[in-house]
């Protein structure tokens, strides 16, 4: 159990995947400009994250790795070499059936995040995910717990950059910082203040 937990807090915070990784960065300095868009992307990205990562272990580990197809009759099979494109697939594919699912089923929610959904199947964050899951050989559960707690730690450091960048319109900002370079800035302090949580042992 605490395993679990050291895997979900290390993901939130010291190796968050947008501040420690720099993943993802297009769609989080585009969209935090308002708290309400950077919510809802930020639940967005959650909920695929959460989704996406158990299923591209599961194909990975039973089509994909070497002798993972033994139950086949093919133990010396070895498709790892198309984990990338299976796993861009696998995100596209989800976000779709998502997509079609929220529209079915709820028209208010597909409302609020259907502008914010195509452009998580582009979001380099999910496929680092399922990239960073293979690598350090996490089981079903532990991926599950650190897909959703790196999305967690995406929606965390894209709202705080909304409710930074809301004040900053008010701040007597040097002309050449103004826009772009403010926020990479602020981006660059927020992941040095996450990385203080390193100390923490659980």
């Amino acid at each position: 159990m605490n395993d679990l937990i050291n895997i979900f807090v290390n993901s939130v915070f010291v190796g968050n995947i947008l501040l420690a990784y720099f993943l993802g960065m297009c769609s989080f300095v585009a969209v935090s400009k308002n708290i309400d868009t950077a919510i809802g992307l930020g639940f967005a990205v959650v909920f695929v994250l959460t989704v996406t990562t158990p299923v591209n272990w599961l194909i990975y580990h039973y089509l994909l790795a070497p002798g993972a197809l033994s139950w086949a009759g093919l133990p010396d099979m070895d498709l790892s070499y198309l984990k990338l494109i299976t796993f861009i697939v696998v995100i596209a594919t989800m976000v779709q059936v998502i997509e079609m699912l929220i529209d079915r089923f709820s028209s208010a929610l597909y409302a609020a995040l259907g502008v914010f959904l195509p452009l998580i199947a582009v979001n380099c964050a999910i496929l680092g995910a399922a990239l960073f899951m293979v690598e350090r050989d996490y089981n079903f559960v532990e991926s599950t717990v650190y897909g959703f707690g790196s999305g967690v730690g995406w929606m965390l450091a894209i709202v705080s950059m909304a409710a930074i960048r809301i004040r900053l319109r008010y701040a007597n900002t040097p002309k050449g910082l103004e826009g772009y370079g403010i926020t990479m800035i602020v981006t660059g302090l927020m992941a040095m203040a996450f990385m203080l949580f390193s100390g923490i042992t659980l």
